[in-house]
């Protein structure tokens, strides 16, 4: 691997987005939306206080995945991905220099996320709103590696969207959203706490509840930076050149 080849894939990603104004409005404003609308829906009571805090962890997490799952997609079906690959250029650069500019992304976007939801949306959060962008960038960042992962399955967008059911809504629904993880059957935990988005939930919760330290958090988000180790690695291990 070579760090000039890395940011140079880094750079012509990030210049194709600029040019892609629907992809920017999904990346950067599509989250904050739902936000606010879920805000609005559940606007005189106490739902959005209680689910708000787990929708910064779902949301980014779930547009971050399409989007790079579908971009990375497009690359190898275009033939853009075995023409790069014939140049010196390793799998692990390309993996990595998406990783990078989808990161810088992530960034970006859940900084939009959490300043609309606790600013403009009136999200309470006991804890420090620096901690909570962080988790939430974390979580976005999860979603593109297990985007990037995914891709390598799928031969259409269609295959991608079709994913979602592998991927991400086993998440969603063992992930302590709908019900507290420690209220689940024993097997159910168990499977839980194989799954990188019920720590993102956890640490969310700690952070906008405050009833954990900075130090559970950190842990937390140990745990998500492994599992997106782990999917970067087994993402450029899958890579496949050209879509059959």
């Amino acid at each position: 691997m070579s760090l000039s080849r890395t940011l140079a894939t880094t750079g012509r990603v990030l210049n194709q987005i600029r040019h892609d104004p629907r992809t920017i409005a999904m990346l950067l404003i599509v989250p904050s939306l739902l936000i606010g609308l879920l805000a609005w829906v559940f606007d005189d009571t106490r739902v959005f206080q209680q689910v708000g805090p787990a929708m910064i962890a779902l949301f980014p997490f779930i547009v971050m995945f399409l989007i790079t799952s579908i971009s990375t997609l497009r690359e190898r079906r275009s033939g853009t991905l075995e023409r790069l690959l014939t140049m010196p250029l390793g799998k692990g650069d390309y993996i990595l220099g998406y990783a990078v500019a989808f990161a810088l992304l992530a960034t970006l976007q859940s900084t939009i996320a959490v300043a609309f939801a606790v600013w403009v949306c009136g999200l309470d959060v006991s804890g420090s709103v620096w901690l909570l962008v962080a988790v939430a960038i974390t979580d976005a960042i999860l979603g593109s590696s297990l985007g990037l992962f995914a891709s390598a399955f799928a031969r259409t967008e269609f295959q991608v969207v079709q994913f979602m059911p592998v991927f991400v809504f086993p998440q969603i629904l063992l992930g302590g959203i709908l019900v507290p993880r420690d209220q689940m059957p024993d097997v159910l935990q168990t499977i839980s706490d194989w799954l990188p988005l019920s720590h993102a939930v956890d640490a969310i919760a700690a952070v906008s509840t405050g009833s954990e330290d900075t130090n559970y958090v950190l842990g937390r988000l140990a745990i998500i930076g492994a599992f997106i180790l782990g999917a970067l690695v087994l993402g450029s291990l899958t890579l496949r050149r050209r879509t059959a």
